[in-house]
């Protein structure tokens, strides 16, 4: 189980994360939304310990330190990977680091996405880039699998598919926390939605009770985030003259 309490983050006087509470228990996949600078990213990065903060965040009831951080994994744009190295390398690298790597699922997904194993990643298209971050981060035997923005650069049918395969894969002790602005690509995937707001954490829900209360998931994130359905035609008027 993963524990999140009264966390705080600030950069200067900027506060990025406001008293957050969260907790996740194993076996599940969970949707982390917010608008842009919410503190989605932030708040995975402090799990992963790439931030400092106050408050706390334990791992099976334990602080997440050198000895158990092996039971996370992180797939980012930002990339984690050696550029000059290829996947065949990689996966060497890991396989020889990481005792529970798999290889079964490393050549299962590499064949998914078609991606050659002996080109060296620098090379890669950002898409295959990404496509590769998420495959060394579900094949490094991690429980908890985070994963920010995962999928830029890649066409909805990779998508789509991918998620259908990931599904098919998932051991039940594996947790999956999911950021994403794709919220309607996702709603059949995940379990769980937690929306942040200005760093604070405003509501947790699971994606069933939604759907027991007759709601979509985005319609319900519009909802918490007072969209407003009338500001593309407010914009224009202003801009044209023109009254729709």
């Amino acid at each position: 189980m993963l524990e999140i309490k009264n966390l705080n983050k600030s950069y200067g006087s900027k506060e990025a994360l406001t008293d957050v509470n969260l907790t996740i228990p194993r076996g599940e996949i969970v949707g982390l939304f917010g608008e842009n600078g919410a503190g989605k990213t932030t708040l995975m990065k402090c799990i992963l310990g790439f931030h400092r903060y106050s408050g706390t965040i334990t791992l099976d009831g334990s602080l997440i330190t050198p000895s158990n951080i092996t039971k996370i994994s992180f797939a980012t744009g930002e990339h984690s990977f050696f550029p000059g190295l290829t996947p065949k390398a990689h996966r060497d690298f890991y396989a020889e680091h990481f005792p529970d790597f798999s290889d079964t699922r490393f050549k299962g997904l590499m064949d998914f996405f078609e991606l050659p194993m002996n080109k060296a990643l620098k090379h890669f298209s950002v898409g295959q880039k990404n496509q590769f971050e998420v495959i060394m981060s579900l094949c490094q035997g991690a429980d908890y699998i985070i994963m920010d923005e995962p999928f830029a650069g890649n066409d909805v049918f990779n998508r789509e598919d991918f998620y259908k395969v990931l599904l098919g894969i998932m051991e039940p002790n594996e947790t999956i926390i999911l950021s994403t602005h794709l919220i309607e690509e996702v709603s059949d995937f995940i379990g769980r939605a937690v929306l942040i707001h200005k760093g604070r954490l405003i509501n947790d829900i699971y994606v069933s009770d939604l759907e027991e209360s007759g709601r979509s998931l985005i319609d319900f994130v519009k909802e918490i985030y007072n969209y407003r359905n009338d500001r593309v035609s407010k914009t224009l008027e202003t801009l044209t003259g023109i009254k729709e």
